[in-house]
Order: structure tokens, then sequence, then C-alpha cells
């Protein structure tokens, strides 16, 4: 290989911790809670075989998604069909393919969904996506609780529960709220939602959704499942004979991922030091669509093979950015050189793997931009040394 042609960026998927991870959550929800993927989180077709001796099914939200997965489990409907916006095509689609749940967003959806099952001579069955007004002042990500473009109004779900749709049979509610929730925050939320769709729509299904917190400062952190766990089992003790369905994404795969990429270069700039990746954002987009510093390790170089000095981090802050021809294209921000992860420093050659990347990573990357070729795709765990050409 020649030198100065740097090892493609790479994704890597540790299959075998994560069925290892899914099944220990598996274990600590009670029976009676189902565990749905919501394969937006990453659909990756390894990734979706290797969850699914481990969870009840997979949530899809989008025509595309119910044609992937019908793709890589040509007999296995999904077992959910959320998201806004749902088109009469991907609708219809739906109910050919015999999605099991579909989470109903408006008056108007549901009535545009009794429509066409009622023209197949079927029924779909539906939770009503309901917007409480509840705080969830610690979510990163409020999807609910206020005004929002998902689910609709407790009294709009009143009326849908009251109406006699020939095409519809109304099992319960979904109520997703917010994402980044702490296992005590998640089970104040369980809670709130179920006793509300138990007191107001007798609803004998309820899915609270997903929003399990990720600490990307803290690669080491994990949601308290069995806490969790044990909240829901206490509610189901309280309201028996009802079944509760979770629906995470995130919270199950990003632990599985890394994304690693080649230092290209290293200079500095108004006492900055900037680092330079064979990648960048167009690959690996979420430490720029969360605005967070995406944890990192370094794999030092051992050569290189160059005649002149070999650039290196110095005192100072260091940004670790990619490709692309723009100052939003940053992976990595320590505001002190002292803070980097051993052995201490960066230079040109050395390899960056980037942790927690197994979920929002490259399937909602604006790869197209600057036109880059894709990153290669490996199941495991990246070497633990670059290569020492």
């Amino acid at each position: 290989m020649n030198p100065s042609s740097p090892d493609r960026p790479s994704y890597w998927y540790d299959l075998a911790g994560l069925a290892d991870s899914t099944e220990a959550i598996r274990a600590a929800l009670p029976s009676g809670v189902e565990l749905l993927y919501a394969m937006k989180a990453n659909p990756d077709p390894g990734i979706l075989r290797t969850l699914a001796p481990h969870v009840d099914g997979f949530e899809v939200a989008s025509g595309g998604e119910l044609r992937h997965l019908a793709e890589v489990f040509p007999e296995t409907p999904a077992a959910a069909f959320g998201g806004p916006g749902k088109t009469d095509a991907e609708l219809a689609a739906g109910l050919a393919a015999g999605v099991r749940r579909f989470h109903v967003e408006s008056p108007t959806e549901l009535l545009r969904l009794d429509r066409l099952a009622a023209a197949r001579g079927t029924v779909a069955e539906v939770l009503l996506r309901v917007n409480l007004p509840l705080p969830v002042g610690e979510a990163v990500l409020v999807m609910g609780g206020r005004p929002s473009p998902f689910g609709m109004d407790p009294q709009d779900a009143r009326d849908c529960a009251r109406l006699d749709l020939p095409g519809i049979r109304i099992r319960g509610v979904h109520a997703h709220l917010g994402s980044g929730l702490a296992a005590p925050g998640a089970a104040s939320v369980a809670r709130t939602v179920v006793e509300w769709a138990v007191a107001e729509l007798d609803a004998g299904e309820v899915n609270v959704g997903g929003g399990m917190a990720v600490d990307y400062a803290d690669p080491t952190a994990r949601f308290d499942w069995p806490a969790y766990g044990a909240a829901l089992g206490e509610l189901l003790a309280r309201y028996p004979g009802r079944t509760l369905r979770v629906e995470p994404g995130r919270a199950l795969t990003v632990y599985c991922g890394r994304y690693r990429a080649e230092v290209l270069d290293v200079k500095r700039s108004g006492g900055e030091w900037f680092v330079v990746v064979a990648g960048g954002t167009h690959q690996f987009r979420t430490p720029a669509a969360k605005g967070h510093s995406q944890p990192f390790t370094v794999l030092p170089r051992e050569r290189w093979p160059y005649p002149f000095a070999r650039p290196v981090t110095g005192a100072g802050p260091v940004t670790v950015v990619g490709q692309l021809c723009t100052p939003k294209d940053v992976l990595a921000r320590v505001p002190d050189a002292a803070g980097l992860p051993p052995p201490g420093r960066i230079a040109a050659g050395d390899t960056i793997v980037f942790e927690l990347a197994g979920a929002y990573a490259w399937n909602i990357s604006h790869r197209d931009f600057l036109m880059h070729d894709p990153p290669e795709f490996r199941t495991g765990v990246p070497e633990h040394r670059p290569r020492n050409l």
C-alpha cells in the first residue's frame, strides 16, 4: 500500500457484545413488558439480525424502513409503524405488510387509515399517540409535554376513542415525550402515561416509548435497566391484564459501534491545534447533530513514512475535524491538550477511534456532501494498533 494513502474510515460493530447487552436488558424487564427496537437508530442488517432473538419486534417510521425490514426479515411484519406525516401509500403498505400496530398521530390520520383499511376489508390495530402535558425537564430532546408536531392532544385522543370506525380497532396509547431520560425520570413518565391511558381510555396496551439516557461524556455510564424494569413491574401489578411496551433505539445499539479514522494532518491556528482526520461528519453525524464532543481513544502509529518532521499536538485546545469544507465539521473538542486520552498527544498518521457510534451515526449523515468514498463496515472491535507502514 502507498504509505501516503490513508486507510479508509470504517465502522466497527461488536455484534457479540450487542447480543449480550440486549439479552441482559430483556432479562431486566418483567413478563408483560414487550421490548421493541426503534430501527431508526440504526437499520444495519447485521444489527437487526443480532437483535431479533432478544426483542419482541421492530418499530418502523417510514415506508422505506418498512421495505428494508421486509428485505431483512421477509416473514416478520413490523411490530409497530410510527412517525408523523405518513402518506396514504405508506399506510396502505403497512396494511398490506401486516403491521401489528399503527401509532396514529392525529384524528385525520386515523380517518385516512380507516378508509384504507375498510377498502381492503381489514381492520387496522391502532395505538393513539398522545402528547400529554407532562414536564420532561431533564430530557435532552423534548418530543412532547408541550406544543409539538408529535402526537395529538388528550382531548383529541378521547374523541378518537369514541368514534365507531369499521376499519379501526383502538388497542391503547403510545406516548414518547422525550429522549435522554435517566431511569427515575423515565419511570416517572411511564407511570403518568399509564395512569392516564387506563383512567381516560381504559387502554389495554400502553407503549411508553424509548428515550433512555446515553451519556456521551461518560462512555462507561449505562441506563439503570433493572431499576426501570422494577418500576414497570409495579405498574403491571397495579394494572393487571395489560401489556406495556418500551421502544428504545439508541440505548440498545449505541455502545456496540465505533468509528475509526486516520489522522491526515495536525496544525496550529491562533494558538489552537486542529487534528484533521480522513472522514468527518459526512460519515459520522452524531457529534454535529447533538452539539457534543464525541469520546475517543488514540491508537499511536509507530512509524512515520515521510522524510520530514511529523506534526504533533502541543499545549493548548485541540479540535478534531473532518475533510468537509465547513467549520461545522467537528467531531471532538478538548479544551486543553492535557485532557487528551493516552498517549496524551495526537500525531499525523495516528488512528482515532470514536466510541458510542452505534446509533444515529452513518444513517443520519449527509453522506453526499463533497462525495467522499463511503466508510467500510466491519464486525468486531477495532484492532488496538494502527498499521505501521
